[in-house]
Parts: structure tokens; C-alpha cells; sequence
């Protein structure tokens, strides 16, 4: 018989430097990222704040933060973005219910788990907006959920700069990211 694993067992978790998340009451464990995850997740995180809050668009969070997309899942995403409208969802135990945006930067250890588990998850909790950073291919994928599934929006690649839905006037600079 399966253990369905809720957000009470996640709170007894050790504070131990590995990443928990439970996926549909399943425990999933992650090494810590390594630093040129966090330089782009810092790079990134920048970025998209500057722009969200000098136009009063809302909050942008990053990892560590509890994203409660309901009692048995909980995910603690690289960065999230939670439009103005929707900011009475953080709470003090984290994001309690879908966020506008998530972004999920690969490492080596969460291709499958970002490409795959998470993919179907955000998309099964109604996330609007995902975004995949490829730190190897130097490359964003931003999906957008439509008619119940993701469906690719936009990509960054390269050198120019790229719009990335939900904002269409913030021109991302692929050399302001990349270490």
C-alpha cells in the first residue's frame, strides 16, 4: 500500500540542505543547486522584479519558497510570480494555490522531474504560466496553459533579447542571464 504524503509530513521534514517537495503525496528529493544555477536564478529573479515592481504588476519569489498547490503537493519552485490580483495567495506558509508564473532552471538531477513530473503537475494545478530554463542549451521555454494542457508560447535562444509571456513589454537580455 502507498504512502500519500501531505503538506503535515513535509512540515516534519529535516532542514538538511536537500530540496523536499511532494508530488501528488510523493516525496521527491533534490541536491542543492549548484552556483551557476543560482547565478541565473539570481540573474533572472533580478530582472523580472525590477520590472513587476516599478510597474506595480506584484511579487516575484524564489526557492526557497513553499508553493502549496494543494494538500498533497508542494513545490518550492526556482522563482514564482504572483500578478497583482492574485497576491492575497501568500500567506506566511508560502503560495497557497497556483502562482501566476513558475520557473523551473535544469540541473542535472531535475531535467526529468522539471520536464516531466512538474510539467504535468503545474499544468494539472492550473499554473498559467511555466517557463524551463536550459543552463546547457542557454535557452527558455515559456508555455502557456490553454484548454486544459501547456502549450509553447515563446522561447529565448541565442543572443537576442526575448518577450516572454505574462510580459509582453520586458525584453529579456539572454547576456544579462548566462554566468
Amino acid at each position: 500500500m502507498r504512502t500519500i504524503l501531505t503538506y503535515k509530513d513535509y512540515e516534519a521534514l529535516p532542514a538538511d540542505g536537500r530540496r523536499y517537495e511532494v508530488h501528488e503525496g510523493e516525496l521527491s528529493v533534490t541536491p542543492a543547486p549548484s552556483p551557476r544555477h543560482q547565478q541565473v536564478t539570481r540573474n533572472l529573479a533580478i530582472a523580472l522584479h525590477e520590472h513587476v515592481k516599478g510597474r506595480g504588476l506584484g511579487e516575484v519569489l524564489f526557492s526557497p519558497i513553499d508553493c502549496i498547490l494543494s494538500d498533497i503537493s508542494v513545490v518550492q519552485p526556482d522563482i514564482v510570480y504572483v500578478e497583482t490580483g492574485r497576491l492575497a495567495i501568500i500567506s506566511s506558509r508560502g503560495i497557497e494555490g497556483p502562482p501566476t508564473l513558475v520557473i523551473e532552471i535544469l540541473s542535472p538531477s531535475t531535467v526529468q522531474i522539471d520536464r516531466s513530473v512538474k510539467f504535468q503537475l503545474y499544468a494539472r494545478h492550473g499554473v498559467p504560466h511555466y517557463w524551463i530554463v536550459d543552463l546547457e542549451a542557454r535557452t527558455s521555454e515559456a508555455y502557456r496553459f490553454a484548454g486544459g494542457a501547456y502549450e509553447r508560447a515563446a522561447s529565448m535562444q541565442g543572443s537576442a533579447p526575448a518577450f516572454l509571456p505574462p510580459f509582453p513589454d520586458l525584453a529579456l537580455d539572454p547576456a544579462s542571464l548566462w554566468p
